[in-house]
């Protein structure tokens, strides 16, 4: 394997890439509000999001096979170790309310991964809230939601009103809408007891659902009291760009197809409005 190919591999694996993409609608948040860069809030969120999601994705690998990690998954942990510690040292300067927001969203990601259910209330071994049948995505598009929405916002200070709440839907919406192709794509290796909504009810209506959640995020934007004609243009391109991958969304995709195209797309959302502002 080419050097290129192996670090671009650890870039995607070791979370760096879906980090950035949550540290895009952190900033976008800022952007739609007003509010000055605040680098603090948005390298919290980023080494966070790296350390949740690597703690999320290996820890049942790191747990029962520690002794034979490959060199691969130890370069994973050590890089996972460096964020957690930066994630430390920009929280310490946070607002204090942020941090009680952030120990909220801290509960759910450790009980989404760590076993912790009563084994005869669930329908396999893994005991957590990842396991418990369709919950799956409603979890991750609401902690994507207040993470990227809430915390940047009360950490200026900013008054939840009106516009934040159907920004918090709004957004809610849009990772619902974003992980469809990666559900479409699962479907050969999810276990039939998520019950995930291909599953439930198949490809064909799971991208219906998909269209119909994209117009709501965009016709939500009309809701608010505080909009441009440039956030609407930049929301319409993101929009269309999310249809096209949703309806080409298929079971055996290309390797990178949702988890560097699909999943960098509030990434090119970010770049476009700075481009627009």
């Amino acid at each position: 394997m080419s050097l290129v190919k192996q670090v671009f591999n650890f870039y995607l694996d070791s979370s760096i890439h879906v980090a950035l993409s949550v540290f895009a609608l952190s900033w976008i948040t800022l952007l739609e509000f007003h509010v000055p860069y605040d680098e603090t809030v948005l390298y919290f969120i980023f080494f966070a999001s790296v350390s949740g999601y690597n703690f999320v994705k290996y820890f049942g690998r790191a747990r029962f096979h520690h002794r034979s990690l490959t060199n691969w998954l130890r370069m994973v942990q050590i890089f996972s170790l460096i964020c957690f510690l930066l994630m430390c040292y920009f929280a310490w300067q946070l607002e204090p309310v942020t941090l009680l927001v952030i120990l909220g969203f801290g509960l759910i990601t450790f009980l989404y991964a760590v076993p912790f259910l009563p084994k005869k209330r669930m329908y396999d071994s893994h005991k957590n809230l990842r396991s418990i049948s369709g919950l799956k995505v409603y979890i991750i598009a609401s902690v994507w939601a207040g993470v990227t929405v809430v915390l940047p916002l009360i950490n200026n200070r900013v008054s939840i009103h009106a516009d934040v709440i159907i920004t918090v839907v709004q957004r809610f919406v849009f990772v619902l809408a974003l992980m469809i192709p990666f559900e479409i794509r699962d479907l050969n290796y999810d276990s039939i007891k998520l019950a995930t909504i291909p599953q439930q009810i198949g490809i064909k209506k799971t991208k219906i659902i998909g269209v119909l959640l994209l117009m709501i995020f965009f016709f939500l934007e009309f809701l608010k009291n505080d909009t441009n004609e440039y956030q609407i243009l930049a929301l319409l391109i993101i929009t269309f760009i999310c249809l096209l991958f949703l309806i080409f969304a298929k079971k055996n995709q290309a390797k990178y197809y949702s988890s560097f195209w699909v999943e960098g797309i509030p990434v090119f959302w970010l770049v476009l409005l700075l481009l627009l502002f």
